[in-house]
Parts: C-alpha cells; sequence; structure tokens
C-alpha cells in the first residue's frame, strides 16, 4: 500500500466519521453562529471586535480537534491488529504517519473554510494579507496538535480514547483562550501552551502583528518534545508487539 493510497483511505474514513464531523466542524460552527453572532459588534480590546477574535477561536479550536483526532485513532488500530498487519506491507512508519497528519490537516482546513465563511457571512472583513497570515499561523499552531494526537493514540486503549481525547481538547482550548480572552493566571499558563498561539494567531493579526519570539519558541518546543516523546513511545510499543 502507497502512502498516497493509504493517505486517501485516512481521508474517506474521517469523512465517513459522524462524531468527527459533529465536534471539529459542526460544534464549532453553532457555538460560533449562536455566540459570535450575538456580540457581533462588541469589542474586546480596543480595535479587535469579539466576532473577528470568537471566529479564530473556533476555527482554532475544530482544526485542533481535527488534527489530533486523526492521530488519535491509532489507538483503535492497534487494538485490532491493523498497524501490525501494515507493517507487512510497502507502506513505510513515516508513510503511515503522514498520512494521519495529512489527513487530519485536510479535515482542519475544512474547519477552518467553514468558520471563515460563517465570519464573513457574520461581517467579519479583514484584508486579504490577513487571512493569508492569520491561516498561515494557524496551520504552524497545528504542528504539536498533530504529533500530540499520533503520541494519545499510541497511549491509551479506545475505550479511554474519547474521554481522553475530549478532556485534553477542552483543556486546551480553555487554557488557550478559545471561548474567552484569558486574563491573570490563566493568560501566563496559556501562553506556555501552542493552544493559546492558535487563538492569538487570530488576535494579533487583527491588530497589525504576528506572532512574538515568544510564540514561535513554544510551538517549537511543544514540537520538538513530542516527536521525541513519541517516538520513545512507538519503539517501546514496537519492541512488543
Amino acid at each position: 500500500m502507497s502512502s498516497l493510497t493509504f493517505t486517501r483511505y485516512e481521508l474517506v474514513r474521517t469523512i465517513r466519521n459522524r462524531r468527527f464531523f459533529f465536534f471539529s466542524l459542526v460544534f464549532p460552527l453553532l457555538m460560533f453562529l449562536t455566540i459570535g453572532g450575538s456580540n457581533a459588534n462588541t469589542e474586546i480590546v480596543p480595535g479587535v471586535k469579539f466576532i473577528d477574535y470568537y471566529m479564530i477561536g473556533m476555527a482554532g479550536w475544530g482544526a485542533m480537534l481535527a488534527v489530533m483526532s486523526s492521530g488519535a485513532r491509532i489507538a483503535a488500530e492497534r487494538s485490532i491488529g491493523w498497524v501490525r498487519a501494515l507493517r507487512l506491507t510497502p507502506l513505510s512508519v513515516r508513510g503511515y504517519f503522514r498520512a494521519k497528519i495529512a489527513a487530519g490537516y485536510l479535515m482542519a482546513g475544512l474547519s477552518i473554510a467553514i468558520l471563515y465563511v460563517a465570519g464573513l457571512v457574520l461581517g467579519v472583513r479583514l484584508p486579504l494579507s490577513n487571512w493569508a497570515q492569520m491561516t498561515g499561523l494557524i496551520l504552524v499552531g497545528l504542528i504539536p496538535m498533530a504529533v500530540l494526537g499520533i503520541l494519545i493514540g499510541h497511549l491509551v486503549t479506545p475505550d479511554s480514547l474519547g474521554p481522553v481525547m475530549g478532556g485534553t481538547s477542552a483543556l486546551l482550548a480553555f487554557l488557550g483562550g478559545a471561548w474567552f480572552l484569558p486574563s491573570g493566571w490563566l493568560s501566563t499558563v496559556g501562553q506556555c501552551l501552542p493552544s493559546y498561539w492558535l487563538c492569538q494567531a487570530g488576535r494579533l493579526t487583527v491588530a497589525g502583528h504576528s506572532w512574538p519570539a515568544q510564540g514561535w519558541l513554544v510551538i517549537a518546543a511543544w514540537t520538538v518534545g513530542l516527536v521525541a516523546i513519541t517516538a520513545q513511545v512507538y519503539r517501546r510499543g514496537e519492541g512488543k508487539s
């Protein structure tokens, strides 16, 4: 099985997953339409409307769920021996993980696009350069989230996958400011998390700025750390199989 074939298979399987569609596409959209629509003209800080910030918060949350869920499905594949069976095919280990990440990113892109369209309908107006910069920062910020999903898939069982995924993504969204603008100690803690900078991608872009050095360092540190941990967990599991 080639990497391209497996990626297509992953994408089709994701599209057919109704639970995924609800939590990563429909639920963030409904929250944005309900909460963002009723506060369309409110400013959270001077020059930044709540609806602009909330749109990117929901887009980031939905995209985060998409990339994490794609990798976390490894837990079910491990339980039925699918991962072991794939080792007997021409598909390489890197190809397997690339397919997971690619499928997650494709669905994350769909989630982002849906929220952007909803934002335009409700009155979000930004220069084209701002849309491009905001999207680029989100896609970079999703890298550690994709690796985290793969790590979760190697650590939990299918029975515990739902609670672990739901709890982890909700906590990251809460501390990252997906649902509201964090302040005080929440902001201090949030700045150490990649989910915080996903949301900041929108607020800073609207205000005419990009991530500071701290944002890039947090994303890079989480990515490197999670890749190292995931590689170790994978090798340990491979030795037991």
